[in-house]
């Protein structure tokens, strides 16, 4: 067994297999009873070099194995993290990348599904080094219960990191659903079902290439779930004529009223998932800014933002909620297929039965989407969460994790891809001081006579937007070099150090 697979099963803190066969790793034991009390004592053979007391043996305390961390998932992780930070601070220079405006895939669109993606595999791992299913069950709550309070806290409207230096929300306008909450509803349902079926009766496979899904029927089964909700209410709810007020467009709040009354309508103005949405949080609880007014119905500068077009629709000046209830529940299949890929991580002991899961799924998928799109039957849509979107980004993610492992755990290219690592090590870290821009926010506060003479704005334009002529350039080379060069370095000082934000 070659060191990549080692450092991959002891990431697990557990056998491969449920039954215990790992003749690689297990050593084989000797018992020896004691002549005092009858205690046996128990230990490898490779000990019998030399005798040894028993008494002796007895005294000496259990040392318990440190565990690894698998590397492919730390790096997979760190790079979801530095996509964020890429797409959120140079999106607005280069339009091409962030989220697409409705149908169709950006390179900010792969963010979300790629984090709910890795939240899967690192379920599957984590949860096989907790035996009880009532341990198991409070870890669960409890990340799912601070990663709420931090999604409210960082998206629901208190924060206004990094450029305003102030923070509050009016409880008549807080936005209840993010990006962190969408993780943890994810985050609860797949890590809920993983404990109730694995840990009640242990899993064995069977023979054949289905055994690892027919082996965890019940993970797939509460994916069909999700998925079922989703399509069902999807095509058939009733969507009414609905109305809104705009409070950011114009001197004065003006009321608008879209016209629906409709079913299975898949644009912006009368989706069941935006109508879902305001029936459950009201319509002044949803996001304020959605990406759909890039479309070129909303403005002439599509698929950059700018003013409305005099004939736009009453729709575009609308909130929408990119991650709403509906769409998270859709969201659960991206959580699925990553467990899946986790399961498969834990029961197959090569890099040749294990990439071949991996990557045939992936193709699978990737197939599925690009025919729902193309055929217009489903179209890609990170708004609204649809099916052939998370074939197509969990497909992908697939793909990448695969190319991931060849790199760093067949081939020992290990060195390039660490300050991946790092970042993913201190993911959450990582994610509220640069993506959220808490920490920039930090350096804004400290200016002198104007908030725009800090030492972040300076920064930005005598040392990048200066010296290149172009505040395009200028931003995407800020974002490598101020931000996610930065991070990088700080994540692998703490990392030296020992130091982790953990959920």
């Amino acid at each position: 067994m070659d060191e990549g697979t080692k450092r991959m099963e002891e990431g697990q803190n557990s056998p491969l297999n449920d039954d215990g066969d790992n003749k690689d790793d297990l050593k084989k034991q000797v018992t020896i009873k004691s002549s005092k009390g009858g205690s046996t004592v128990e230990h490898d053979k490779d000990t019998m070099a030399k005798p040894v007391a028993v008494d002796e043996l007895a005294e000496q305390p259990l040392v318990k194995k440190k565990t690894k961390r698998v590397a492919t998932l730390d790096a997979f992780r760190g790079l979801t993290i530095v996509l964020m930070i890429l797409v959120d601070d140079a999106g607005e220079a280069y339009p091409r990348i962030d989220h697409s405006p409705w149908n169709g895939c950006t390179l900010a669109d792969f963010v979300m599904p790629f984090f709910l993606f890795i939240v899967g595999v690192a379920i599957a791992l984590a949860l096989k080094r907790i035996p009880k299913i009532r341990n198991a069950v409070k870890k669960i709550i409890l990340r799912t219960v601070k990663l709420l309070f931090w999604g409210i806290i960082l998206q629901g409207g208190y924060s206004h990191a990094p450029n305003d230096l102030e923070y509050g929300v009016d409880m008549k306008f807080i936005r209840w659903f993010g990006i962190l909450q969408r993780i943890a509803l994810v985050y609860c349902v797949v890590a809920l079902i993983e404990t109730f079926t694995t840990k009640l009766k242990p899993t064995t496979l069977g023979s054949g290439y289905l055994s690892i899904f027919t082996a965890y029927k019940w993970q797939w089964l509460g994916g069909f779930v999700a998925f079922l909700i989703y399509m069902i209410t999807t095509f058939t709810l009733y969507v009414p004529d609905w109305s809104f007020v705009d409070r950011f467009n114009g001197d004065e709040p003006k009321r608008y009223t879209v016209i629906c009354g409709m079913r299975g309508h898949l644009g912006p103005a009368c989706n069941a998932v935006g109508h879902v949405d305001r029936q459950v949080w009201g319509v002044n609880h949803l996001y304020s800014q959605p990406v759909w007014r890039r479309l070129k119905a909303c403005t002439l500068s599509s698929p950059g933002a700018g003013t409305f077009r005099e004939d736009a629709p009453s729709w575009c000046r609308a909130p929408f909620e990119p991650e709403g209830l509906l769409s998270s529940i859709s969201a659960i299949l991206s959580g699925t297929i990553g467990i899946h890929y986790g399961h498969v991580l834990i029961h197959f002991k090569g890099h040749s039965e294990r990439l071949k899961q991996w990557v045939s799924m992936g193709f699978a998928l990737l197939i599925i989407a690009i025919i729902l799109h193309f055929t217009d039957a489903i179209p890609i849509n990170k708004q609204l969460y649809s099916f052939s979107y998370v074939c197509f980004t969990a497909g992908a993610a697939g793909i990448v994790f695969s190319g991931f492992y060849i790199l760093i755990d067949v081939w020992g290219l290990r060195t390039p891809f660490l300050f991946l690592e790092w970042i993913g090590m201190n993911a959450m870290l990582v994610f509220v001081m640069a993506a959220e821009g808490i920490f920039a926010a930090f350096v804004n506060g400290w200016y002198y006579e104007d908030p725009r003479n800090s030492l972040v704005h300076w920064i930005k334009k005598h040392v990048f937007d200066n010296v290149w002529h172009s505040e395009r350039v200028g931003t995407i080379l800020y974002v490598i070099f101020a931000e996610i060069t930065f991070w990088s370095v700080v994540a692998g000082v703490l990392h030296k150090l020992g130091i982790y934000w953990k959920l």
